[in-house]
Parts: C-alpha cells; sequence; structure tokens
C-alpha cells in the first residue's frame, strides 16, 4: 500500500493521506516527481512501462513516480531512480528544471509534477532494469524528443504535457 500526501490546488500540504489508488480514483492533487537524465554525448534517456502496468503500459516516458507521504521530493527522486533503472544519484546533483501543475489528459491525476535534470556517465548497460516498472531504456536526442512531440506520437506520454516545450528548452540550454 503506497500512501500518498493530499495537496490543495496551490500545492500545499492538507494534512491529509490517502492510498495511491484512492488519490486517482478521486482525482486528489498530490506530488510526482519526474526526471530528464541526460548523457555526455546529450542524449536523453527514456523508459518503456512494464507491458503489467495499470497506467500506461508499453508507453515511453521519462523516470519518475510519486512523491510518497513525508517523503522529501528530491529523496522520491533519488528513489525513483534507484528502483526504476538502478542508478544511484546524489541529490545535490538533480537540478530542478520546474514544478509544473497539471491535470491529466485522463481526468484521473492532478499532479504537482517537480522536474528534475541530471547528468549522467552511464551506457544503456550500466543500468539495471526493474522489470515490473520499466521493459526497455533507450537514449534518444533533443531532435528525436522535438520529432516525437511534434508529431504526436501515441508511443511516448510526455508529448502530451503542456510544459514538455519548457523542458525542451531547458535542455537545449543546458546538454
Amino acid at each position: 500500500m503506497e500512501l500518498l500526501d493530499v495537496l490543495d490546488e496551490e500545492g500545499n500540504e492538507t494534512g491529509r493521506v490517502e492510498e495511491k489508488d484512492v488519490i486517482h480514483e478521486k482525482a486528489l492533487w498530490h506530488k510526482e516527481v519526474d526526471v530528464w537524465i541526460v548523457n555526455e554525448q546529450g542524449k536523453i534517456l527514456i523508459q518503456k512501462r512494464a507491458a503489467t502496468k495499470k497506467q500506461a503500459p508499453n508507453k515511453w516516458i521519462s523516470t519518475g513516480g510519486h512523491v510518497k507521504s513525508g517523503e522529501d521530493v528530491k529523496e522520491a527522486m533519488v528513489r525513483e531512480i534507484k528502483e526504476e533503472i538502478g542508478m544511484d544519484c546524489k541529490k545535490e546533483n538533480l537540478h530542478l528544471i520546474l514544478i509544473a501543475k497539471h491535470r491529466s489528459w485522463r481526468g484521473d491525476n492532478n499532479v504537482f509534477r517537480y522536474l528534475y535534470f541530471y547528468r549522467t556517465e552511464k551506457q544503456l548497460q550500466d543500468f539495471i532494469i526493474e522489470k515490473r516498472e520499466v521493459s526497455e531504456l533507450k537514449y534518444i536526442s533533443i531532435q528525436e524528443l522535438e520529432h516525437i512531440v511534434e508529431n504526436k506520437d501515441e508511443n511516448y506520454l510526455f508529448w502530451r504535457e503542456e510544459y514538455i516545450q519548457d523542458v525542451i528548452h531547458y535542455l537545449k540550454k543546458n546538454i
């Protein structure tokens, strides 16, 4: 059972804690984290969600997940990176891109999403994926990312996000 803090529409904690499934059923506001991992060649790491995932199976996304009740957002990001792709990272090397207030296109995920940037020297074979979460990893170029967004490729989730152009702008400046 995963417990999450319920937020108000301004992103403030309400003191209420609910199970993740209840949060989604009732479309309650909560926190999530995402990281855009970039390697030495300026390629962006993305992951394909496992086929068994309840939400968006077999879709390509950036690494991330929910912030558990009482958890710091950077701690959550470090935990999610370790859980999903087996990479250790230091909180101080996570750079905040932006905090996005986001209503899901599915209508079940009202979230304040903390988006981070992280540099790595790791190659694909260096990652250890959690098969219940992730089925595949790949690096893509910024041009490929722009093409995915421009063409609204249904195999990827991030093109739907209203903040993706801000992420692309940030990545272009920092790659």
